[in-house]
């Protein structure tokens, strides 16, 4: 089976600075927990209905039997896709045949925060980490850099200091490598 190219992940482009769309009082944040293995053909049907939603996509590397490197990419957050509608559009998008369960998310605000630094780490091309528990650290932010006001937990792994994205909702979240001298607590 030949590999795809990258699909998009996310409708509008802007969609997370989009305000005027992120202001609409009658849309709310819904998360949508897709059937397995059925995120991309979700965000082709919502992005086909123009209705907005961000799943994001990240590339993995790996050797193939041949021995060359191929990059295919994998949702970050497994049977995850975030939708931005309001009652009426959810229930149209439950007749895809996609979802398996729905949550609306309760604090809108703090999810589009979340995810506008994990959009900026993909665009970026930053090397991600999928965590998948939250785990007990310092709360720091980014004084300098690229990432500079990003704000995440310290994890150390083999060594290094990697500094943790988290979509506070769902739990989970992606880490990076860091300089331990960019960051200050919080």
């Amino acid at each position: 089976m030949p590999i795809l190219k990258q699909e998009a992940d996310i409708f509008p482009t802007n969609l997370l600075e989009n305000q005027e769309l992120l202001a609409d009082e009658a849309r709310k944040w819904w998360s949508l927990y897709t059937i397995s293995r059925h995120e991309k053909e979700l965000m082709r049907k919502l992005a086909a209905q123009k209705l907005p939603f961000y799943g994001p996509i990240i590339p993995k590397r790996y050797r193939s039997a041949a021995g060359r490197m191929r990059t295919s990419y994998v949702p970050l957050f497994p049977n995850y896709v975030f939708f931005l509608g309001d009652e009426f559009q959810r229930l149209d998008i439950m007749q895809t045949n996609c979802i398996s369960k729905y949550s609306l998310v309760k604090n809108g605000l703090e999810l589009v925060t979340d995810l506008r630094q994990i959009h900026a780490a993909i665009t970026a091309g930053v090397p991600l980490t999928p965590e998948s528990m939250l785990e007990p650290g310092d709360k720091v932010r980014v004084r300098t850099g690229p990432f500079k006001g990003y704000e995440g937990r310290v994890l150390r792994r083999e060594g290094k200091t990697r500094l943790l994205l988290a979509v506070r909702f769902l739990e989970q979240g992606v880490s990076m490598e860091v300089d331990e001298g960019v960051l200050e607590p919080v």
